[in-house]
């Protein structure tokens, strides 16, 4: 061999070796979110939720001894694209655990593949039963739909509204489960429901279900989706002379239902999972980082979603004292109390977050918080 060859070889040795160490030296975090497409808003926001703690955990030092790396997919809001990404974070990236994602359909994808490579994943945000449902690798820092439908009727009980029509959508796995929910509680608690309507995702016209609850008589209408859906809905029932409230879940929680809805969206309520004018102080320290961060926009729950779900696993990282994922699935299963930016986490037996819930309506196009409801 020359002695050039050998040079070559040497300095080629050298840069594989250099790679190797760096990949020892971080723990590589995945993370599946939809920046693009459809509910663009809501990834956007859990990915620079997830992001600002990612930067505040590297700042203090990382974990183990090692510094976060975060390897983001964008999944573009469509279905069949997050299961692609898991299965690419998990072979190729070797991500030690994933985030992600917030809409409940999209993570039923991600779930399975996680499970069946036995490596934990957290959902920030979506509340459908089904996806920890999937297997014990499969956690989430969020409240589910049983306890956010048991919310909403009792706060449209509480409110007088004796007649409620349901408007959802039959291919999103959050809405049918929301619906489901909402339905259960709200007609044991004595009310009524005269009209149940359904739609498609994507579907933009919303007039024939609209007209057929206003026939109903209706005294409010319970709209389980998601906030384009939501804005659309609530413009074409005050077109056609819908007056009653109309509300949601945290689907609606987006700058866009404001956008899209304007002022036919002024009255509407949702229930969400914090609100960034709680006066705590760990609220209030992320609320006025996350602003630094991110040119003086306000965190929603989706972001704080975001930063939590990666601090929860930071912190079962820390316990579990290592990446294997079996310790790590242990330690994220063992987490109590943990104080996060939106509540106390403890995680129970089906790998789920009990947490409050917040009511938030709309004035002047502006979200207003409500009340605080406990599980």
């Amino acid at each position: 061999m020359t002695a050039p060859r050998l040079r070559i070889l040497t300095a080629f040795a050298l840069l594989l070796a250099g790679t190797a160490a760096h990949a020892q030296d971080t723990i590589k975090v995945g993370e599946i979110a939809s920046l693009t497409g459809k509910e663009a808003t809501f990834g956007q926001s859990s990915h620079k939720g997830t992001l600002l703690a990612i930067e505040h955990l590297n700042a203090a030092g990382g974990v183990l001894g090692k510094r976060f790396e975060l390897v983001t997919e964008d999944n573009q809001s469509k279905a069949g694209e997050s299961a692609t990404a898991a299965r690419k974070l998990l072979s190729r990236d070797k991500a030690v655990a994933l985030l992600g994602e917030v809409a409940s359909s999209r993570s039923l994808e991600i779930a399975p593949v996680a499970q069946a490579a036995k490596i934990p994943m957290v959902s920030p945000a979506s509340t459908n039963p089904k996806v920890t449902e999937t297997g014990n690798y499969i956690f989430r820092v969020c409240f589910i739909d049983p306890f956010q439908g048991t919310v909403m009727a009792k706060f449209a009980l509480k409110r007088g509204w004796k007649k409620v029509a349901t408007l959802t959508s039959v291919s999103s796995a959050y809405s049918v489960g929301l619906g489901k929910f909402f339905k259960e509680t709200y007609t044991a608690g004595g009310g009524t429901i005269p009209a149940e309507q359904k739609y498609a995702e994507g579907d933009k016209d919303f007039h024939a279900q609209l007209t057929a609850i206003k026939s109903a008589g209706a005294d409010a209408v319970f709209v389980p989706g998601y906030y384009n859906e939501a804005a659309l809905i609530s413009k074409q029932a005050r077109e056609l002379g819908l007056t009653v409230p109309l509300f949601g879940g945290d689907g609606w929680e987006s700058s866009s239902l404001l956008d899209i809805g304007g002022a036919a969206v002024d009255g509407i309520f949702f229930s969400t999972h914090y609100s960034p004018d709680d006066a705590a102080p760990v609220v209030q320290n992320f609320v006025k980082a996350y602003k630094a961060r991110w040119g003086g926009e306000t965190p929603d729950a989706m972001a704080a979603l975001g930063y939590d779900s990666a601090l929860v696993l930071a912190d079962a990282l820390k316990r579990a004292g290592t990446t294997d994922a079996a310790k790590l699935r242990d330690a994220l299963a063992a987490t109590k109390d943990f104080p996060g930016v939106t509540g106390k986490t403890s995680i129970d037996a089906q790998r789920n977050a009990t947490k409050a819930a917040a009511i938030f309506t709309v004035k002047n196009s502006k979200f207003v918080f409500v009340e605080s409801i406990a599980p």
